[in-house]
């Protein structure tokens, strides 16, 4: 098989509801957007995306999943928050989902990460906004 070449920068951001399903965009806002480097899921390979979540001020957006093949999750600009919105994980971090593994975020500033599967992509539960609570 030959090697695949993306150029990410000229490529166009994708909606992300067929991944994250219809709270993926709100009031007609694309809260998450994709920009998939390569599928290779037909031969029994994975998936690897850039993801960019943009949640609206003073909202994060709260995803629960379960891992239905390795996940890997390079946190490029922004990442995870706690319920007061504050940075859990910053850029840089990186973060290993294996294959069965329950697990959620939650998301309040524009954050872009580099996301590899081996298999199939997250089973997403659920991806709503949640207001972010007052830190105390």
């Amino acid at each position: 098989m030959a090697s695949t070449r993306v150029d990410y920068d000229s490529m166009d951001w994708t909606s992300a509801v067929p991944f994250y399903g219809p709270a993926a965009v709100q009031a007609g806002r694309e809260l998450v957007q994709l920009k998939i480097l390569s599928d290779r899921r037909a031969e029994g390979g994975g998936i690897a995306w850039l993801v960019k979540f943009d949640p609206p001020s003073g909202k994060l957006i709260k995803i629960v999943a379960t891992a239905l093949s390795d996940e890997h999750v390079f946190n490029l600009q922004g990442g995870r928050a706690t319920k007061s919105g504050q940075p859990a994980h910053g850029s840089g971090g990186y973060s290993l989902n294996p294959k069965g593994q329950p697990h959620s975020a939650m998301i309040a500033t524009e954050t872009t990460a580099l996301v590899i599967y081996t298999g199939e992509p997250d089973e997403v539960h659920s991806m709503e906004l949640v207001e972010i609570a007052p830190a105390h």
